[in-house]
């Protein structure tokens, strides 16, 4: 017991750490409790002594102590109880628990263990027991001392990551309504000729685009793009082509042309032009999709370019649904692609529906997509409504064939002829 109490009174080989740390010791046995007092002292300890539980939990609200050393038996619960209780009790930091044991069995100690105890130590005490056990309790200490300081660096940390993403969601917001400004009419009327557009990002801002203009008189054009990809490179893409493709006519390609007298550019050639800008003019690996037709809403003559765009779907007034095109290369792969024109005409009482992937790979959690087969399905089950109201109950059955999860933007190109009186086909029951 000398060896022992001179090596832990020993200033040399007691842990710096120790001092200024404060300690408790819950025990009403004299001459033990005397012993370890001393050499919780000598090793550095402010140390507060109680004969009870009761004391200890009153110290515990003063001194809010770093180490506690509590007997089993006490006079008024047991060690583990006290434990318990000091367990649930409000801290800002955590307390390293011993019992002091004298004849438990393995079911005691399992008691322990389970009221929060971290360690055990048996009587009599002696100087060596205690200060391994004081050098595992500072080890812990230290440790739940770092974590604590990590998780408030970590939770500042995060403090500025929400202020940044707020900002940043803030700034997307707004670019929400500008992208949406883009597509400054939702449906326009030409004889008898009536087109909806249907824009929906999947975020804040996505890399669809649908619109149309007037070409003369007699002819509009229209046009759906989809940009690979998502997000903010996306939205900056579509923005540029926009401007590319607005109405006024010393901006559009498609109409500059037009203002030297000549004919307006052709759906071919104007794939082609856009499939050049970015292969020279941009640099980024991003591509898209398009399809852009002119539509001559005096005789229904349709003549289109499909650039890896989705199959239009045309149906006719008996409710029949065929594809239109054969597909086609995406703009801004490869440097010499072949863009084939397509030309039919849209009859009366027919409508065509130009709709992104968005739409056609829309698929369940673990299910199939609904593809142009499903799209086919959608547009005979819908064919009673026209315009706005028709993409809308469009848009909400896709919604719910992939249970709200949409990662994709959804876009649609509604043009419908008209003219006389389509008839509703009606399934026979």
């Amino acid at each position: 017991m000398k060896t022992a109490s001179t090596a832990i009174s020993n200033p040399a080989n007691a842990p710096r750490a120790f001092a200024l740390r404060r300690a408790l010791l819950v025990d009403q046995r004299g001459e033990d409790r005397t012993r370890i007092a001393h050499y919780l002292r000598s090793a550095g300890y402010q140390l507060a002594e109680a004969d009870s539980a009761a004391q200890a939990l009153e110290a515990c609200r003063r001194h809010d102590p770093d180490l506690i050393f509590s007997a089993w038996e006490l006079p008024d619960r047991k060690g583990p109880e006290f434990c318990r209780i000091f367990r649930t009790s409000p801290r800002k930091v955590y307390g390293y628990f011993v019992l002091l044991t004298s004849d438990q069995d393995e079911q005691d100690i399992r008691r322990g263990l389970e009221a929060g105890a971290d360690d055990f130590l048996d009587r009599p005490v002696s100087g060596r027991e205690l200060l391994a056990r004081i050098s595992a309790g500072e080890r812990i200490l230290r440790i739940e001392k770092e974590l604590r300081a990590s998780n408030v660096r970590l939770q500042a940390a995060l403090d500025k990551l929400k202020e940044a993403q707020s900002a940043i969601d803030r700034d997307l917001r707004e670019a929400r309504k500008l992208q949406q400004g883009l597509v400054r009419e939702r449906s326009g009327k030409f004889g008898p000729i009536q087109i909806s557009l249907l824009l929906r990002p999947a975020g804040h801002i996505g890399g669809d685009l649908v619109g149309f203009f007037p070409i003369g008189k007699d002819r509009v054009g229209f046009y759906a793009l989809d940009v690979s990809g998502h997000g903010v490179t996306a939205a900056l893409l579509t923005a540029q082509l926009s401007v590319h493709l607005s109405g006024a006519s010393d901006q559009n390609v498609a109409l500059r042309a037009a203002q030297t007298g000549c004919d307006a550019v052709p759906p071919a050639a104007l794939a082609h032009f856009f499939n050049n800008m970015m292969l020279e003019e941009m640099s980024t690996d991003t591509y898209f999709t398009m399809i852009y037709a002119e539509l001559n809403h005096s005789t229904g003559a349709v003549r289109m370019v499909q650039a890896g765009h989705p199959h239009p779907m045309l149906q006719q007034s008996d409710g029949q649904v065929r594809r239109i095109g054969r597909g086609g290369m995406p703009i801004g792969v490869l440097e010499n692609p072949i863009f084939d024109e397509i030309e039919f005409t849209l009859k009366p009482g027919a409508r065509l529906l130009i709709a992104s992937d968005g739409i056609t790979e829309a698929c369940p959690p673990g299910g199939r997509l609904l593809g142009e087969e499903g799209l086919e399905a959608i547009m005979r089950t819908n064919a009673f409504l026209g315009g706005h109201a028709f993409l809308e109950s469009m848009a909400w059955s896709v919604s719910e064939y992939c249970r709200g999860e949409r990662p994709d933007d959804m876009s649609a190109i509604l043009i419908e002829h008209a003219a006389g009186s389509r008839p509703v086909p009606l399934r026979q029951t």
